[in-house]
């Protein structure tokens, strides 16, 4: 798109930023789709990450698992890259984007086991999206479809209020319920998905919610006072967002909301 300011045809910058900052141990490539790019620009990328000592894992995030799975199935010089690439001390991760169990198709999961074979560990993350996946069934079906596959679900992500997305909103309430349900079904490695959503200050994954209540935590901040953070809001059952929430007085939380901050209040810096 145009004026999109977290796209960039010249990672150039980005690389040398990298090099120089080694607390940096994690890189992700993603959006637009790394896949879509020649399998000769994508070997520059990884390996000029690879020559970076402090750089252990490489994620790439791709929906081409999904709807083009013969991208890795019929690229002999893709397999090779990423079998070169992926060591068993700095792995390459593969973050799919599998939204709905009729996309895990015989050729989608032959693609995962190609992936696998090259020593990439497959993962999956998707967004809740109404009319699609808003159903504790369906998202049951494809958590455990996906654990059989060898793809762990990682991630469901509230959708995000970006342009174009409103037809697709599901409430954080109601998809607390959904979330919940569907991990009612399944072993436990089709139950290791964590809800989250992507919001500017951080990752916020959501804990709980109760007749007066939503609980929240900072899983990942951009603030470090934030990082760890136990958040409780009053429940609105129309919010989709965290913007949306009204936080509730720190001397009005629950109880054991109080005790949960006091113990990450008290951790290691």
């Amino acid at each position: 798109m145009d004026e999109n300011d977290e796209v960039t045809h010249d990672v150039s910058a980005g690389i040398r930023y990298i090099a120089e900052h080694p607390e940096v141990t994690n890189v992700l490539l993603t959006g637009g789709d790394p896949l879509l790019m020649a399998t000769r620009k994508l070997r520059e990328i990884i390996a000029a990450l690879r020559d970076i000592d402090h750089v252990r894992i490489i994620r790439i995030g791709s929906k081409m698992p999904a709807f083009d799975p013969w991208r890795i199935l019929n690229d002999k010089d893709l397999q090779d890259m990423f079998s070169t690439y992926s060591t068993p001390t700095k792995r390459i991760y593969l973050m799919a984007h599998f939204d709905h169990p009729r996309e895990l198709t015989e050729p989608a999961i032959e693609g995962l086991d190609r992936f696998i074979r090259c020593g990439v560990i497959c993962v999956n993350q998707c967004p809740l999206i109404k009319g699609i996946n808003d159903d504790p069934q369906v998202l049951a079906d494809m958590y455990k479809t996906l654990s059989w596959a060898g793809c762990t679900p990682y991630y469901l992500f509230q959708g995000r209020p970006t342009a174009g997305n409103e037809p697709y909103e599901v409430p954080i309430v109601r998809g607390w319920g959904i979330f919940r349900e569907a991990l009612r079904h399944g072993s436990g490695l089709a139950r290791r998905v964590r809800y989250a959503m992507s919001h500017e200050t951080g990752k916020v994954e959501i804990l709980g919610v109760d007749e007066k209540h939503i609980y929240l935590r900072y899983h990942r901040a951009k603030d470090a006072a934030n990082r760890g953070k136990f958040l409780t809001y009053h429940r609105d059952d129309s919010a989709y967002w965290l913007d949306q929430l009204e936080p509730v007085a720190a001397s009005d939380s629950p109880k054991f909301a109080q005790e949960a901050q006091g113990l990450v209040n008290a951790g290691p810096e």
